[in-house]
C-alpha cells in the first residue's frame, strides 16, 4: 500500500540565477575655459538608488489560493479577509539565510529551497497543537512560499509558511477562520483523514472524516534510522499493532475490518518514515 498524500514534495525551479548588483554611479562633467578664463562649470552629480522591497508577507493573514497555487514555489495571490471564504492561513514568517561562506545565493538554489521546506513542516505542530500523531493523522499540511527571484534581487528576503486542509487528491477545503490549535486535544472530523475505501482499494482516496467515506486513520507507525528498512521490515512492524488499534475502537471486537499502510522507500527518501493503520468505519 502506498501513501497518496500529494504535497510529499513540492516542486521547485532549479538552476541558480546570480543576485543583481545595483552600481551607483557619480556623474560629473566639466568644461574648458575659454580665452576670457570663465571658470569651469560643474553639473551636479547624479545617483540611482533602487526602489525599497515591497512589504513581506504577515502571520495571520488568509488566502482564496486555488490547489495549483498552493503548490507553486511563489505566489502573487493577494490576501482577503479572513471572514471572507479562504483555504490557507499564514502561521509563520521568516528571513533566508542565503549566504553561504561568504556568498550570496539564489533565491531559488536548492540549498535556499531546502531550509524553508524544512523550516516550515517544523512550526506547523506548534501552531495546531496535538500532537505528531495528530497531525499525521489529519489532513492539515504546510505549504511555503518564497520571493520571486525579482523580488529577492530587489531587497527581499523573507519566507511564509501556510497551512492549509486538503479536501480529496487535488483540493483545498475552505477554512472557517485560522486553524490555530486545531488539533489541540483531537482530530476533530473536519480536519481527519479518512478513505472512500480500503486503502488498498484501486479507488481509495483520502478524504476529510466529515466527507463521505468508509475507512479511517486511526494510528501512526512510526520508524527510526536512516535507512531504509526494507518492505518485509516496515509491513510486519504494523500487522499487530494495527489490528489492536482496530480492535479496540471496534463495536464488536470480534468483527472488525483492519488495514495497514506502510511507506515505500520512495516515500521513506522524501522523509515519510511512518506508516498508518486504518479500520472500516
Amino acid at each position: 500500500m502506498s501513501d497518496a498524500t500529494p504535497r510529499v514534495a513540492r516542486p521547485r525551479r532549479a538552476g541558480a540565477v546570480a543576485a543583481a548588483l545595483l552600481a551607483v554611479t557619480g556623474l560629473a562633467a566639466c568644461s574648458g575655459g575659454d580665452d576670457e578664463g570663465t571658470a569651469p562649470r560643474e553639473e551636479p552629480s547624479t545617483q540611482t538608488t533602487a526602489p525599497p522591497p515591497e512589504p513581506g508577507p504577515v502571520t495571520g493573514a488568509c488566502y482564496a489560493l486555488p490547489y495549483d497555487a498552493a503548490v507553486a514555489p511563489t505566489s502573487d495571490v493577494a490576501p482577503v479577509d479572513c471572514g471572507q471564504p479562504h483555504t490557507s492561513v499564514t502561521f509563520a514568517v521568516g528571513a533566508i539565510d542565503a549566504v553561504v561562506d561568504g556568498h550570496l545565493l539564489a533565491v531559488d538554489s536548492e540549498r535556499v529551497q531546502s531550509q524553508v521546506s524544512s523550516a516550515c513542516p517544523a512550526q506547523l505542530l506548534t501552531y495546531l497543537g496535538g500532537t505528531l500523531t495528530h497531525l499525521r493523522l489529519s489532513m492539515i499540511r504546510s505549504i511555503w512560499f518564497t520571493p520571486t527571484v525579482e523580488q529577492s534581487d530587489a531587497g527581499a528576503g523573507w519566507y511564509r509558511c501556510d497551512a492549509v486542509v486538503l479536501d480529496g487528491a487535488s483540493r483545498l477545503a475552505d477554512l472557517d477562520g485560522d486553524l490555530s490549535g486545531a488539533l489541540a486535544g483531537s482530530v476533530p472530523d473536519r480536519y481527519a483523514m479518512c478513505g472512500t475505501a480500503a486503502p488498498d482499494a484501486p479507488d481509495f482516496e483520502r478524504v476529510r472524516c466529515s466527507d463521505k467515506h468508509s475507512w479511517r486513520a486511526i494510528d501512526v507507525i512510526a520508524f527510526d534510522g536512516a535507512d531504509y528498512p526494507g518492505v518485509k521490515a516496515v509491513r510486519a512492524a504494523g500487522r499487530t499493532r494495527c489490528e489492536d488499534a482496530a480492535a479496540e475502537v471496534a463495536d464488536d471486537p470480534l468483527t472488525f475490518k483492519w488495514g495497514y499502510e506502510w511507506p515505500t522507500k520512495e516515500q521513506w527518501a522524501m522523509g515519510q518514515k511512518f506508516g498508518r493503520c486504518w479500520t472500516a468505519d
